[in-house]
């Protein structure tokens, strides 16, 4: 059987115990790089908030090579590919990605440095999948 990912999503919930967390990191998202904001022009954040906290437990399942999240994982690929209503160039996930870990530094306490390795696994195996569908 592959890795789990179950102290990712314990992880997670630590960060969302803390109710800034979503919040925090679009903040850092926002932050990272000058062409990220546009992106967000006539976003509804309160959706948005919520389509990210459900994303990113689809992320880590997905991650883990649970075959429940094929389908979301694939119509979240549409929605940010090439042609999607929000498309996301392949080279801005790495931005994604740093801001998240950073949002879950400052909100998960048990945040380490192996832990994070494990984050950056489990995010890899998502954006890479995202960048295949492109």
């Amino acid at each position: 059987m592959g890795d789990t990912f179950d102290d990712l999503q314990t992880s997670y919930g630590r960060c969302l115990r803390q109710g800034s967390f979503i919040a925090r990191f679009y903040e850092i998202f926002m932050a990272s790089h000058p062409d990220i904001p546009g992106m967000f022009r006539h976003t509804d954040f309160s959706t948005q908030f919520l389509a990210l906290r459900r994303g990113i437990s689809v992320a880590i399942a997905h991650a883990s090579g649970s075959t429940l999240t094929r389908r979301t994982m694939l119509e979240m690929a549409k929605v940010h590919g090439r042609h999607g209503r929000a498309p996301v160039s392949p080279e801005l996930y790495p931005y994604w990605c740093d801001s998240l870990l950073r949002a879950i530094a400052e909100h998960d306490p048990e945040y380490n440095f192996a832990l994070e390795q494990r984050w950056r696994k489990a995010l890899d195996r998502t954006t890479n999948y995202f960048i295949e569908h492109y």
